[in-house]
């Protein structure tokens, strides 16, 4: 199952999601591959994967075949393709390509059955790079931060996920969206929450990302946060959440 993990504001978390639920499905024996498709590279970052030589990038260039890209991480089970700068002007470089929106599906299906899960971080724009992995992507799971004005950028991030589906992947289906940032003790978090689950019902998972200072000095050691410190707060919620992520694919004849 190839999953995009989307949103067109930054700073939601992302890609904290990807690494770290990749990671907890990797620890359970899952088959996992993440894509950094955000030229930032923060995913890469997490795991010390960063290599410019062997990105996506470089596969689209056709430099490099996706198989050599591929990098082992150092958990277990758990692979990493690396994004880099140059990603960036990948935008303008296929811009004239008639393929340009299926590049990382035909790519992705030279790999996708050495994989469980395949998770494709993007970047914080709707442009090129996530609409082309939402065209890769069997499903789709948005973070959406606990924050004013979150939920209007939602609506037009589904909106995009359905000119997609309409246009370039019939197939593509709304995993989940996951509550980031969640503070308790602020109320506007709670209206957040309250509106979210209101109007997206069962879409929105149980389990909130409480706002954590853990899950934001890990990447900094190039871990995980689940393996820099299990105990936290947000670890424990992203184990909670990888649990009903597979409780999700059940429920849905998925893997």
């Amino acid at each position: 199952m190839v999953i995009t993990i989307a949103n067109q504001k930054g700073g939601v978390g992302k890609t904290t999601t990807v690494v770290n639920l990749a990671t907890a499905l990797a620890s359970i024996d899952k088959k996992v591959l993440i894509i950094d498709m955000d030229p930032q590279y923060n995913s890469s970052m997490s795991f010390n994967a960063y290599d410019s030589k062997l990105s996506i990038y470089r596969v689209f260039s056709n430099e490099v075949n996706i198989r050599d890209a591929i990098q082992k991480s150092q958990i277990p089970h758990l692979d990493v393709i690396s994004a880099c700068e140059d990603l960036a002007a990948a935008e303008y470089e296929l811009a004239d390509d008639d393929n340009r929106n299926t590049l990382l599906k035909n790519y992705i299906s030279e790999i996708k059955d050495n994989y469980e899960y395949i998770f494709i971080d993007t970047p914080p724009t709707l442009g090129l790079l996530t609409v082309s992995s939402l065209t890769a992507s069997d499903e789709v799971l948005i973070p959406v931060q606990c924050e004013f004005f979150a939920l209007e950028g939602l609506s037009k991030l589904i909106k995009t996920i359905e000119l997609v589906k309409s246009n370039l992947n019939i197939n593509l289906k709304l995993n989940g969206i996951i509550l980031t940032m969640y503070d308790r003790r602020n109320s506007l978090s709670s209206l957040i929450e309250r509106e979210a689950r209101e109007y997206f019902d069962t879409n929105v998972y149980k389990f909130n990302v409480p706002r954590n200072v853990t899950l934001s000095e890990a990447p900094s050691h190039g871990l995980p946060a689940i393996i820099y410190d299990l105990k936290c707060s947000g670890s424990q919620a992203y184990i909670a959440l990888a649990k009903e992520f597979l409780e999700r694919g059940s429920s849905n004849g998925s893997q």
